[in-house]
């Protein structure tokens, strides 16, 4: 069995996975609710509710020890602070269990979260989504992963939080947001950003500062800023996805990260699979958002290669750059 262990940004996650089978025998996760208040993560108080939660977690997976035969943990990217409660806790217990240790990129484990009990479909053009993060990866395999393309300013759940922020409402930004654009209607006009650009790149800065100035204007409820941004942002993510497509030709395509469960985005991939003819996949909704099982599922790959790392040399890696993918069309 392999213990994985997530501590990347406000949640804390065990798990724990059989090998061979694949099957996760144990799995837990705390999210801290503490940060509702603040608007937004506070990386000194994730890192001290972390210091606290991941023992009492690891108390429950107790029974698994004599069976481990590797501890894995998410060692990048993430909050420096909150990956160093995840990567201490690692290193004491390959130490005291004499077990090596697996060092896991966060967003490899947003992959394998399509994979949990499951066995790899590759190759894959994958959308991540997420507070962080907004990418087109082509994957191939656990080593095999590369960048088509990013956001040149705010990610795409990042942008939910913001716009919820200057809205007055809660955090996390993306369920309020969701849920408030049921209510409301698409009537405040916003720009398609980067819509004469021949780049496949994502950008949320100027949907952003338009969402700003429709509230300023105090025409439209809060309930219509709330539609009408939610489309405009699913809409940016398909046409940008729509040209990666036509280049690339996916047979497979997956949609991964926080972000993959807000249910108007799948409607819209829905539509674009049938347009293109691909198979579409993503997480269980329990699994969207971040978790050690994904963590753990990731992890079995990287054992079966044997990269194993030596404490010592573990280190967090708060930011990662994935290598541009080189593929012909």
């Amino acid at each position: 069995m392999i213990l994985a262990i997530e501590s990347s940004c406000d949640d804390t996650s065990l798990a724990v996975i059989e090998i061979e089978s694949k099957k996760l025998l144990f799995h837990k996760k705390i999210t801290q609710i503490e940060h509702c208040q603040y608007g937004g993560v506070v990386p000194e108080l994730a890192s001290r509710l972390h210091a606290v939660n991941l023992p009492k977690i690891l108390e429950e997976t107790k029974k698994f020890f004599p069976y481990l035969k590797a501890i894995a943990v998410t060692n990048a990217p993430g909050l420096s602070v909150t990956l160093q409660e995840g990567v201490m806790m690692a290193k004491a217990l390959s130490l005291a269990l004499n077990i090596p240790l697996i060092g896991v990129n966060h967003l490899i484990g947003h992959i394998y979260s399509l994979f949990i009990e499951k066995e790899e479909v590759k190759p894959l053009m994958i959308l991540l989504v997420s507070g962080g993060h907004t990418k087109i990866l082509n994957f191939n395999g656990i080593d095999k992963v590369c960048e088509i393309a990013t956001t040149l300013d705010d990610s795409f759940g990042e942008s939910f939080d913001k716009v919820s922020k200057m809205l007055g409402l809660g955090y996390p930004g993306g369920p309020i947001i969701e849920n408030l654009a049921k209510s409301g209607e698409c009537v405040v006009e916003l720009p398609l950003p980067l819509k004469n650009s021949p780049d496949i790149k994502f950008s949320y800065s100027g949907i952003k500062n338009a969402v700003r100035l429709a509230i300023e204007s105090n025409k439209y409820s809060k309930e219509d800023i709330a539609c009408s941004f939610q489309k405009r942002a699913i809409e940016h993510l398909v046409f940008m996805c729509k040209r990666a497509i036509k280049k690339f030709h996916p047979k497979n395509f997956a949609i991964v990260g926080g972000a993959s469960a807000n249910l108007s985005l799948r409607d819209e991939f829905e539509k674009l699979s049938k347009e293109f003819n691909f198979k579409l996949f993503y997480p269980e909704m329990k699994y969207t958002s971040d978790n050690a099982a994904m963590i753990a599922r990731a992890a079995i790959e990287i054992y079966k290669k044997e990269e194993f790392i030596d404490y010592k040399e573990l280190k967090i890696k708060p930011r990662v750059e994935f290598m541009k993918c080189k593929i012909e069309n």
